[in-house]
C-alpha cells in the first residue's frame, strides 16, 4: 500500500472537506456513520464525500457539492475510489469527472452505502484518469 497526497484545491481545482469537522461544529445536525465503520470499508462499498470545488463564476468562485465516490482499494490512512457522480457545478471534463480516480480518508466521510455483487465488479474498472503515485 502507498501513500499518496490528497487532493489541493490550489493544484487540483478542488478538495475534500473534513466530514468530522463538520459534525463536530453541528453534532445534532450533522450525522456521521462511525469513526468504526468509516475505517472498515471494502473495494465495492460507497462513501459519500464534500467536495469544494473551483467554478468560473466571479460572484461564487467555489462551489460544494456532496458526490458519491465508489471504494477501489484500501490505501496507507485511506482509500482509493472511483467518483461516481458528475459534479453539478462543472461542464462536464477530463480532469474531475465521473470514473476518475481519488484518494480520501475516513474523516473525509459523511455517509456510506454498502457493496453488492454489482459494485464490487464495478470497483475493479479502469478509472478514467488515475491519481498521480508518488
Amino acid at each position: 500500500m502507498s501513500v499518496m497526497r490528497e487532493p489541493d484545491y490550489d493544484v487540483d481545482g478542488w478538495c475534500l472537506e473534513d466530514g468530522e469537522e463538520r459534525h463536530r461544529d453541528a453534532p445534532a445536525t450533522f450525522l456521521i456513520p462511525t469513526r468504526e465503520a468509516r475505517e472498515a470499508l471494502q473495494p465495492g462499498d460507497f462513501a459519500k464525500l464534500i467536495f469544494r470545488i473551483s467554478v468560473d463564476d466571479p460572484g461564487e468562485p467555489v462551489a460544494v457539492e456532496r458526490m458519491w465516490v465508489l471504494v477501489r482499494e484500501r490505501t496507507v490512512g485511506g482509500y482509493l475510489g472511483l467518483l461516481d457522480n458528475d459534479p453539478d457545478s462543472l461542464a462536464e471534463n477530463g480532469e474531475f469527472w465521473s470514473g476518475i480516480e481519488l484518494p480520501f480518508g475516513p474523516h473525509h466521510i459523511i455517509n456510506i452505502d454498502e457493496r453488492d455483487e454489482k459494485t464490487i465488479r464495478l470497483a475493479t474498472q479502469e478509472p478514467k484518469k488515475r491519481w498521480p503515485r508518488a
